[in-house]
């Protein structure tokens, strides 16, 4: 993260397990989470479904959510990265100069698409970015198997829990939430990840924490 220009006040580290025990052992606070799970069929279907009602019956979305689609292939840890940090500005440290100051100071008020389009042409970025998307795997799936890994973020904006995909078109409310419960909210939602693909193994979590 220090290649980016993070000072070093907070971290990523991982969440172990699910259970109010091993929750325990996260440093807190935790302002931002990523969660890398299979894209399946299963997974496709709710997407499609989840996107239709939400355009139906509508949602809301703070303004001051800082969201971007994907639009390079396999960035989705670049995309990722730069939601949990992006939402987390008054939090986070910055070198004065650094790639991902620049990049979030110009960036912040583009629409999701020029925030795209930026990124295709900003080399000082992904050139340093990428949680590798194989990590957690166990084994590598066989040819005839399509999975994809893909990460996405949650956050804390104003007090709302907002899933953050760069595949989706745009963010998803997931209701309120607080500083001091933001963990366990978020992990609520990526037990429902699970719960949808029951035979999938292939899920990391990574917290945003105080160092």
């Amino acid at each position: 993260m220090q290649q980016l220009g993070l000072l070093p006040t907070w971290q990523f580290g991982d969440v172990f397990g699910m259970d109010p025990e091993l929750l325990s052992l996260v440093p807190r606070p935790v302002c931002s989470i990523l969660l890398l799970f299979p894209v399946t069929e299963k997974y496709e279907a709710f997407k499609q479904e989840e996107e239709a009602e939400i355009k139906t019956k509508g949602q809301k979305v703070d303004p001051q959510v800082y969201f971007m689609k994907q639009t390079i292939s396999n960035a989705c840890g670049t995309v990722g990265l730069i939601h949990a940090l992006a939402n987390n500005r008054d939090k986070l440290e910055f070198e004065p100069n650094s790639v991902m100051k620049k990049f979030l100071d110009y960036s912040s008020s583009l629409s999701p698409e020029e925030k795209a389009k930026y990124l295709e042409k900003d080399e000082s970025i992904r050139v340093t970015h990428e949680f590798s998307a194989q990590e957690g795997q166990t084994e590598a799936p066989s040819l005839d198997e399509k999975v994809d890994l893909h990460f996405i973020t949650f956050v804390n904006v104003d007090g709302y829990l907002y899933e953050l995909d760069g595949r989706k078109p745009f963010p998803i409310n997931h209701g309120t939430t607080s500083a001091d419960c933001f963990l366990e909210d978020a992990v609520e939602v990526c037990k429902k990840f699970m719960q949808r693909d029951p035979d999938e193994l292939r899920f990391t979590v990574v917290a945003l924490h105080k160092s």
